[in-house]
């Protein structure tokens, strides 16, 4: 595949709120920048960090678009801006948020954007959606199957109807 065909993957989340229908507002605006190509079922996690908060909910997009990376993610931000997001400490409570997973086979790291995303194979509210829409997908560091990771301490993680 060439560059203008690289698979993307990000992950989706929200703990504030109508948390579904942030989420669903977030891909709509995404779907006006980038080809969705697929999009993983909605997982209710509870939270990593910042434990004091309420469950979120959690999904993966597989995603197609000429964007560059850096670009992506200051798009990224506008979109979380316009679905409600507030600012808010590290970890905290959030309207909405994206995050680039994996952009290909790339791995970047500046101070502003890391791929793959740094922590993505130590989360299950990531490895399981993931895992569903694209198992066999290879992390360009680890050199490792998605389905292969195990995830070091269990969350619990529900499928959300």
């Amino acid at each position: 595949m060439g560059s203008n065909h690289e698979l993307i993957y990000i992950g989706l989340g929200s703990n504030v709120g109508d948390r579904k229908l942030y989420i669903d507002r977030a891909l709509d605006l995404l779907a006006k920048t980038v080809a969705i190509r697929a999009i993983s079922s909605i997982y209710e996690t509870d939270p990593v960090g910042y434990k004091i908060q309420a469950p979120f909910l959690n999904s993966v997009a597989e995603i197609q678009t000429l964007i560059s990376p850096h670009d992506l993610l200051k798009r990224f931000k506008k979109i979380e801006t316009e679905v409600g997001r507030q600012p808010r400490f590290h970890w905290g409570p959030r309207e909405i948020d994206l995050d680039i997973l994996m952009y290909g086979n790339r791995i970047i790291d500046t101070p502003n954007l890391t791929i793959p995303h740094p922590e993505m194979y130590r989360r299950d509210f990531v490895l399981i959606p993931l895992r569903e829409i694209a198992k066999n997908l290879v992390h360009p560091v680890l050199q490792k199957e998605i389905q292969d990771f195990r995830c070091p301490e269990p969350l619990q993680i529900r499928h959300f109807a």
